[in-house]
């Protein structure tokens, strides 16, 4: 009983499971290349699509086949993926590979399926990377790029023999192409008309391995055609008349140039005798302006400086006169002739006018109180004195109006 039911399990995980004891193996191994880019790509059985189902790829020099312990390398490993890129792993142009891809799912392992892969007779070609063209005339240049690599290298350097074919025709008329094939990257296309649109395309080509590329893409360009006499005439005319004023402003610049400099180094004006011989009097006693080159010619030539404070004057604020006929007060008539009488000559301040038909004319008791109430020092009493002579001047003007002034002096007195 035991061994019924693990038999019917048995059947049961080995028909999930694909309904065989291995997994089948990968099918249609294809290489898909471009110049050096590399990709393995292969297809899976139909009975186990949808299922958890990952790949490995391995691959080994062929020569190394041959060895008695052939150590294989890993590519890509339990990948979900149908196809591997083996452009990474950099395998040398002119060798022969040895590939291997199995499936697995679980425990369970596919077998082995190999191919061999020779990328110098297996790779396609790729078509140039770059087509230029150019007008020269009715011509037209055509510049080709090479190839590239994976690692942006030329494929030339691969392929040496390799040439362009280059297709071109009228951009209104495709049914007759002319061909022209160069082993160069500049060529001229022959036998155009001029001021006509062409159209070019260019394919590589390797015939050791019979490798064509496909065509690029159409470029077309316009044809330019021989250059009309009046042009030509026109173009020579203009350039001589720019070589021309430039020769002439060269000409003009120079001149200019000379006579700047000669005006400036020899100039028509000269100076004075007198002054020159004034600037060029260099002797020490000279007042001529000149650089001082020692200590001693600087002490010899600047003065000493004194710097002095300055004397702010004595203010005095005189009070306004006053012409009064009354005598000033506190002094009796009498008084005045007293002080007349006692012979002084000083100064008393009222003066009387004998003889005259005018009132007389009295001073300040305030400004004669200066010279009395306070004492003073000799400054101040030469100001005074000062004070008092011009106050005087100023009461003979005042008399002039009443008429003929007294030159007597009547009660002068302090």
């Amino acid at each position: 009983m035991y061994f019924f039911v693990y038999g019917i399990m048995s059947l049961v995980w080995l028909s999930s499971s694909g309904g065989g004891a291995e997994l089948a193996p990968p099918l249609n191994l294809t290489m898909i290349t471009m110049n050096t880019h590399f990709n393995l790509s292969w297809s899976q059985d139909a009975r186990h699509h949808g299922a958890n189902v990952s790949f490995t790829v391995q691959y080994v020099p062929s020569f190394k086949l041959l060895m008695s312990a052939t150590q294989w390398l890993t590519a890509c490993e339990n990948t979900p993926h149908t196809w591997c890129d083996l452009t990474p792993r950099k395998l040398y142009f002119q060798a022969i590979y040895m590939l291997r891809v199995r499936a697995h799912r679980g425990p369970l392992l596919s077998d082995w399926v190999l191919k061999e892969f020779c990328a110098d007779k297996e790779a396609a070609l790729g078509p140039p990377s770059r087509v230029d063209l150019a007008p020269t005339g009715p011509l037209l240049d055509v510049t080709i790029w090479d190839p590239r690599s994976s690692t942006n290298g030329s494929m030339k350097e691969l392929y040496s023999r390799m040439y362009y074919r280059v297709e071109y025709w009228e951009h209104s008329d495709t049914r007759s192409p002319g061909k022209v094939d160069t082993h160069v990257n500049t060529v001229t296309l022959p036998d155009l008309r001029p001021w006509t649109w062409y159209c070019v395309r260019v394919q590589s080509r390797y015939d050791f391995y019979s490798k064509i590329s496909d065509f690029t893409t159409p470029h077309c360009m316009q044809t330019e055609g021989a250059v009309p006499w009046w042009q030509i005439l026109l173009i020579f005319s203009l350039s001589g008349l720019v070589g021309f004023v430039g020769f002439l402003v060269l000409i003009y610049s120079g001149l200019y140039c000379y006579r700047t400099a000669k005006d400036t180094l020899f100039p028509a004006v000269t100076m004075p005798p007198h002054f020159q011989a004034y600037l060029m009097d260099l002797s020490p006693g000279s007042d001529a302006p000149r650089l001082l080159t020692t200590d001693s010619e600087a002490e010899l030539t600047c003065d000493r400086l004194s710097i002095c404070p300055q004397v702010v004057p004595l203010e005095v604020n005189l009070p306004p006169l006053s012409v009064s006929t009354a005598p000033p007060s506190g002094l009796e008539p009498d008084a005045r002739h007293n002080r007349q009488d006692r012979g002084g000559s000083g100064d008393s301040g009222v003066y009387s006018m004998e003889g005259g038909s005018g009132p007389p004319l009295h001073c300040s008791r305030d400004l004669l109180s200066l010279g009395t109430e306070e004492p003073w020092d000799g400054a101040s009493a030469a100001l005074l004195g000062q004070v008092r002579m011009e106050h005087m001047g100023l009461e003979a003007e005042a008399v002039a109006p009443w008429g003929v002034r007294d030159e007597g002096i009547v009660d002068m007195g302090v």
